[in-house]
This record gives structure tokens, sequence and C-alpha cells, in this order.
């Protein structure tokens, strides 16, 4: 069986209509859908309904805003089957979207793989580029540097854009946005780092599976919709923020610490001019202002992600 977790954040309609799929397509193998509302203030959380089909829906209502991992560390300890289902609220699931993964780990010959992720088509249909690369000391600089902006240096980033996703294989790493996982290896890796307020967290407990003796497969037999996408452009400054602060707190927490302080040096004093460029080419004053608030609120908690890397 699979329970499944939603952490939720002013999500819309989109909530509702990523618990309405789960009930419309649960193939008689979900035991709980457990939903974690990180404060929102939105109606959100009104717009869920799972009907009288037989699954058991659990509501989360944390009085502020704990990050994404911490909320889905909330939620999976209400978690009792054999897997944890992680969902995007702006996700939805196809028939099959559960079946493929959980008849494919159940396979005696299967038994090491701890991580599946499937494919996941776009609001256009188009299959999306979801896997990634661990980060590396050399990856991390050069996509600082914004040398992977590059037409010749693409491939030079921990995203795997340069493949097309379509055939199954081994991966370092399965997006977030559809992240099924055993519970006794989440529970073994002690969950999510909750160092990570949003993104890395998915990165960082994929790679201590991986040195665990685990391994993350991405199945293509199975397909789910996932928007992901734009948001406001106060949001895509704390997006930028968030973003940058989780790629420090990895580096300091995987890399040799001269590596890690040489990304840091990189981020804060490099970076800024060469991303602030591509902003103001890509989307004009509004980008580069938003950009620059990012960077700005970085400086700002720069005492606390040094603090809390010593953690």
């Amino acid at each position: 069986m699979i329970d499944i977790v939603l952490v939720n954040w002013n999500s819309g309609l989109q909530l509702g209509e990523a618990v309405s799929s789960i009930v419309n397509n649960h193939e008689n193998v979900v035991g709980k859908i457990v939903v974690v509302d990180n404060d929102s203030s939105d109606d959100s959380m009104k717009s869920i309904d799972v009907g009288d089909c037989g699954i058991v829906l659990q509501l989360v209502f944390n009085k502020e805003n704990l990050g994404f991992g911490a909320a889905c560390n909330r939620g999976a300890r209400l978690c009792e089957s054999e897997f944890i289902l992680f969902l995007n609220p702006d996700a939805r699931l196809f028939p099959g979207s559960l079946l493929v993964p959980l008849n494919y780990m159940q396979r005696g010959n299967n038994s090491n793989v701890g991580i599946s992720g499937i494919q996941l088509i776009d609001s256009v249909g188009r299959v999306s580029r979801s896997c990634s690369r661990f980060p590396t000391t050399p990856l991390l600089l050069a996509q600082a540097l914004g040398l992977n902006k590059l037409p010749w240096l693409h491939s030079w980033s921990t995203h795997m854009n340069e493949w097309d996703h379509s055939a199954d294989r081994e991966v370092d790493q399965v997006i977030g946005a559809f992240f099924f996982i055993r519970r006794a290896v989440f529970e073994g890796l002690g969950g999510f780092d909750e160092r990570f307020f949003v993104y890395f967290e998915e990165v960082d407990i994929s790679y201590r599976a991986k040195q665990a003796g685990w391994r993350s497969i991405y199945l293509t037999e199975a397909q789910a919709f996932h928007a992901g996408g734009g948001t406001s452009g106060q949001i895509k400054a704390h997006r930028l923020f968030y973003s940058l602060r989780s790629r420090l707190l990895y580096a300091f927490k995987h890399f040799s610490r001269a590596a890690a302080w040489a990304l840091t040096g990189i981020t804060l004093f490099i970076e800024p001019a060469s991303r602030a460029i591509f902003s103001l080419l890509r989307g004009g004053v509004e980008d580069l202002r938003n950009t620059l608030r990012g960077y700005g609120m970085l400086w700002q908690d720069i005492p606390n992600i040094f603090k809390s890397s010593r953690k």
C-alpha cells in the first residue's frame, strides 16, 4: 500500500485537483492521504474532498510556514504503509501513476531500489526533463558562473536536459514533485534534512540513500502531470534566495570545506553580476529587481547559513 503526502502553501484550486486525481486513480493501493498546510492564507484546504472512496484523509495545519522538508517529515510521521509518495499540489495522477512504481519496487529483483519517479508531462504535453545529477563542485561552480547557459556547455549542469527522458534508467535523483520512496528507507535516513527550507532536500536525501546502497530509478511506463513554473515577482525573489541558500547548505554538508568556501565566494561576489545580466536580457528591469532582491536576502542570511552548516 501507499500513503501520499502533499504539502500545501496557498496552492489555490490546484490542491483540490491534485487530491481529486488521487481519488480517481487510486487503483485500490492508497491507504492514506496526508495534507500538511504551511500556514496558507487562501482557502485551498477547503477544496479537498475524497468522498467515500475509502481512503483515509488527514489534514495537518502548521501555525507557521515550516518549509517543505519539515512539513513533509510531519506528514510522513502519520504514514503507515510500505511506501510513501511525496506529491506536489500542482501535480495530477493518471491511470498507472501509482501501480507502475509500486509493482516495480515490489519485485524481488528490485529490492535495492529505494526511490523511483515516473515520466512527468507539462501543460502542452511535453515530457519534462525531471531527473538530475548529484551536484559536484565543478557543476555548481559552472552554474554559479553561468557557463552552463552557453549553448556548447549545456551539459555542465545538474539538470539532465540533454537526455530526452524517453527510457527507463537509474539516475542520481528524481524530482521531488513525484517522489516515491520506501517508508523504511525514508525513516532509516531520518527523513528530509529540515535545514533545507525548500530546494535540495530531495537531492540531499537521494544522495544519502545512494551512499547507503539504495538505487533511484526513473520509469517511463507511467506518467503524471506536473505544472511547475511561474510565480509572482516577489515570490520569484524568494525562490532565488532559497535556492541559493540551499545550494550553499548542501555544499557545506557534502563538499570539502575549501570547495564550499570557494562556491560561497563565487555565489556572493561573482554570480550576482552574471545572473543580473541574464535577468535583464531575459525579463527586463522587473526580473533584474527580483534577482537583486534575492541576492540581498542571501547576504542578510549569511550568518544563519554558516550557523546551520555547523550543525
